[in-house]
């Protein structure tokens, strides 16, 4: 009998977040002076394991897995992203982004335009998808990713905001940039856009660079 790795981790896609991320929470969103801001979320095929608590939308795959017993199903991609976020936050006080849920509901390479004055900043007032296979090869090549260890306890990027709408905007702009460097195959203009996202996380999330509490 023959086994496939998704017979162990399952089927639902894995999400990585490119340039742009928080400004998918309201909180972020708000402050924004020239809306929409963007942010980028790629579908993955499950193809390894990776670890909770690093970034890659695991726990939210989880959620999934419960809801909809390991297979996405048929319907409006848009309908299934709310049912997911409601089910993962419920009475929570510090509610995950929707671009952890979209990541893992829509195919391929999505831009995400957050906007507040559109349901709140809950949900992308547009979502610019691109499924083109040579970008996707493309992309996938371009990326190397480094397993370190999971976010230590203690760690609260949340613990420390400094809300500034000049850097919010930046940050929004990043995810666009960063869009149309993917789509272009442009790797240096991708990577320009992640850097500038740092540079935009130091500043409004500073415990998101420097937790406070290391400990591994």
């Amino acid at each position: 009998m023959e086994f496939s790795i998704t017979d162990v981790i399952g089927k639902l896609p894995y999400r990585m977040a490119f340039a742009g991320g928080w400004i998918d929470q309201p909180f972020v969103s708000r402050h924004n002076p020239t809306p929409p801001g963007s942010m980028v979320v790629v579908a993955i095929e499950p193809t390894c394991h990776y670890m909770g608590r690093c970034g890659m939308g695991t726990s939210t795959r989880r959620i999934a897995g419960e809801l909809w017993q390991d297979a996405l199903p048929a319907g409006d991609p848009a309908k299934l992203v709310q049912q997911l976020y409601e089910a993962e936050n419920s009475g929570l006080v510090e509610p995950s982004g929707s671009q952890d849920m979209i990541g893992l509901i829509y195919p391929g390479i999505n831009r995400l335009d957050y906007d507040y004055t559109h349901e709140g900043g809950l949900y992308p007032v547009h979502i610019e998808s691109n499924n083109n296979p040579t970008v996707a090869r493309w992309l996938e090549e371009a990326v190397y990713m480094v397993p370190i260890a999971q976010r230590p306890p203690g760690y609260n990027p949340l613990e420390e905001k400094n809300l500034d709408p000049a850097w919010i905007q930046r940050l929004g702009q990043t995810g666009q940039t960063c869009y149309d460097a993917i789509v272009g195959m442009d790797l240096a203009g991708l990577g320009r856009s992640m850097n500038e996202c740092m540079e935009c996380w130091e500043i409004i999330q500073i415990r998101c660079v420097t937790p406070r509490f290391i400990s591994i």
